[in-house]
């Protein structure tokens, strides 16, 4: 059995998790910057909390060895959504510069909870460069797609390739103008693996020559409705091939996953997901996935 970060599909071995109660600190904090953070509502911090612990539930019941970032790093609401801090790649981690500038603590906050567990770094997006996580898409241990918009841009992916170095094809994938820069919008907002020949997928906005491509691999696609794009029916978290969590309130997109031989695990997400915009992919931070 192999052992790898760089795909989205694989038995969840490692992962790196931030907890409600840590990211949103009490009400005090959320009052003061969901508004700026453009959350679409308040999170109530009890109801998060109690939300994050059924989440955590069902990760633990994967068997994941699950690494905690701690409170108290200055970096906000927004930090819950872990993915967007890093990258993982065969050579380490990738810290990340984030479009968002109040989000602009989180890869330091990481990077110092990464040394305290003696994770190599393999290097950093360095400005102009801007790169998120949520933009980075590993289809198999030689291919990553990567979302071009407003999160990330040309000069993050051109120095993501260079960290990778030539033995991985990166493929750039342009991302719709959509609610604008304000919006929170990553790839992984309209596709999600769920094993090396299944997606989860909102067509509608995908690149017609990326949908193609996906197609001619052999990856069969999930086809997600308008109205469960809203509730992130397209940001699905794979914890081993075919079996997945997703936010509750998406029945036609669990129907077409259970149709394609997927088992699904699904979570109650209003506080901690819907009103910030991030769903399961967003809340993690896979480190490592085995592969038989």
């Amino acid at each position: 059995m192999s052992r790898t970060a760089s795909n989205e599909y694989g038995r969840l071995a490692r992962v790196v998790l931030k907890h409600a109660r840590e990211a949103f600190a009490g009400d005090a904090l959320i009052r003061e910057q969901w508004r700026d953070l453009r959350f679409t509502a308040p999170p109530g911090y009890d109801r998060a909390v109690a939300e994050y612990d059924r989440f955590a539930e069902a990760l633990l019941g994967t068997d994941a060895d699950v690494r905690w970032l701690p409170a108290g790093d200055a970096a906000g609401l927004d930090s819950i959504y872990v993915r967007d801090a890093s990258v993982v790649c065969p050579g380490g981690i990738i810290l990340c510069r984030m479009a968002k500038p109040q989000r602009a603590l989180e890869p330091r906050a990481q990077e110092r909870a990464f040394a305290e567990w003696g994770l190599p770094i393999a290097g950093a997006i360095r400005a102009p460069g801007t790169l998120e996580g949520g933009d980075v898409v590993w289809l198999d241990e030689q291919t990553v797609a990567v979302g071009e918009g407003y999160r990330t841009n040309a000069e993050g992916i051109r120095q993501l390739s260079r960290l990778l170095g030539p033995g991985v094809e990166v493929v750039t994938v342009p991302l719709p103008h959509w609610r604008g820069p304000g919006d929170v919008f990553h790839l992984m907002s309209m596709l999600s693996p769920v094993d090396r020949d299944l997606a989860v997928a909102y067509s509608p906005l995908l690149p017609v020559v990326f949908r193609e491509w996906l197609l001619d691999r052999g990856i069969e696609l999930v086809e997600v409705s308008d109205g469960e794009l809203e509730t992130m029916g397209a940001n699905v978290l794979a914890v081993a091939p075919r079996r997945c969590v997703m936010l509750a309130g998406n029945p036609r997109t669990r129907a077409g996953l259970e149709a394609a031989g997927a088992e699904v695990i699904a979570y109650a997400g209003d506080e901690i997901s819907v009103k910030g915009g991030g769903g399961p992919t967003c809340l993690t931070r896979p480190l490592v996935r085995a592969l038989p």
